[in-house]
């Protein structure tokens, strides 16, 4: 089976701008490719994730991977599947974000030999003058054609600001010049970046006189069309100070039942025919076993992906020993409590659950406590003034599935 092949059986294939010239080049190892993240936080998320593991494949095959990383974009924002303009950052707050980023990134890349590169768009974007830019690219560019783009239709009604109404030039600039400095023939992205991409080999074409290619890949979506990768808390990172490992496990174990298989294909590295062979069992039985089976599969192929085998195994034994009611709370998320945290031993249960970190604020939690949904030591707790010992070790519950330690400092 081809690296193509393999992509297409996987359902990672979206748009294609030439389907036998990218073949030729991913299955020979000839793709020089590369794919854009925008620095506006300091720690990748779940939404970056098949990206990554899309570089990881292609790197295994032999192409080379190119991570761009939006030191000039950034300074602009993407308008791409936004409805509002996004927040304006500082230089020293995106080099910060870029740095958190390679460090991320070099577990899924290898960039040892000059096997991948790590480029920053500010090394040339920021040195740009105006007028050069509007004479030597703008006039590639139709004003007309751009505006029949979704990303510049769904902004309209609100209002796009010219800021953002360049982003597009800005993204095809980087591909000519990757394409001239670093021999880089091919663009990979989101669904929702193929008018950048577009854009890009337009450029080249017009410029250059030359072929360069783009692939979009399926965006992550639940079974109700919504992006996969948030929470109650805001979005699942990478970063395990910000993502517990157990947490990230977690979310993956929870998935919903028709999304699991579709998360092994896309996002792991299980032989896609292990895969096809849980699916079909799955629709034959319907197994609530089987399925949760998998979601155990999805959720430590991922983490350990993430944060290495150690971690992916203690999150694993830790959601079996407490889901399995074995009890074993070695592993599972823990909070210690300072003493003057307490009065006389004990602490209200919202101030308990906010600082677990389980909800963002006293009124949630008095919310969550009120609908029945805590539990203290197997007991429920539905008196949002309930004062909580805290001796020993204490085991609280959220839901169904957030189980949290508490122990003093």
């Amino acid at each position: 089976m081809t690296v193509f092949e393999e992509l297409q059986r996987r359902g990672l294939l979206a748009q294609l701008t030439d389907e036998e010239e990218i073949k030729e080049l991913i299955n020979n190892g000839k793709a020089t490719f590369y794919i854009g993240f925008d620095p506006t936080a300091d720690s990748l998320h779940v939404g970056h994730f098949m990206a990554l593991c899309l570089m990881k494949r292609l790197q295994m095959a032999g192409n080379k991977p190119i991570a761009l990383v939006g030191g000039g974009t950034g300074m602009i924002g993407d308008p791409s599947g936004k409805s509002d303009m996004r927040k304006m950052l500082t230089a020293e707050t995106i080099q910060h974000n870029c740095e958190c980023f390679k460090k991320q990134m070099s577990r899924f890349i290898d960039f040892s030999d000059g096997k991948a590169l790590m480029v920053n768009n500010g090394d040339w974007l920021l040195n740009l003058n105006y007028i050069d830019v509007l004479r030597e690219v703008g006039a590639c560019f139709s004003v007309n054609k751009m505006l029949t783009f979704e990303c510049y239709k769904q902004r309209m009604e609100r209002g796009l600001t010219f800021l953002e109404f360049n982003y597009m030039i800005m993204q095809s600039y980087d591909f000519y010049k990757l394409f001239q400095d670093y021999g880089c023939n091919m663009q990979f992205g989101g669904d929702d970046q193929w008018a950048n991409m577009l854009g890009g080999t337009e450029l080249i074409r017009k410029k250059l006189g030359k072929d360069a290619y783009a692939m979009t890949i399926t965006l992550l979506l639940n079974s109700e069309g919504k992006k996969m990768g948030k929470t109650e808390k805001g979005a699942v990172w990478l970063d395990p100070e910000k993502t517990s490992p157990y947490d990230f496990f977690q979310y993956w174990r929870n998935v919903a039942d028709a999304d699991v298989i579709k998360c092994l294909k896309m996002l792991t590295f299980v032989p896609i025919e292990k895969i096809e062979e849980m699916e079909a069992q799955l629709q034959a039985t319907g197994d609530g076993k089987l399925y949760n089976e998998a979601k155990e599969l999805l959720a430590y192929e991922l983490t350990t992906l993430v944060h290495g085998e150690e971690e992916g195994k203690k999150a694993l034994d830790a959601a079996r020993a407490v889901f399995g009611g074995g009890g074993n709370s070695e592993n599972m998320p823990t909070t210690a409590l300072a003493a003057d945290q307490l009065t006389d031993g004990a602490i209200n249960i919202c101030d308990l659950l906010v600082a677990c970190k389980l909800v963002p604020t006293k009124s949630e939690g008095r919310r969550n406590v009120q609908q029945g949904g805590v539990s203290v030591n197997n007991e429920k707790v539905t008196d949002p003034n309930a004062m909580i010992a805290i001796e020993g070790e204490v085991i609280v519950k959220k839901g169904k599935k957030v189980f949290h330690k508490v122990t003093l400092a």
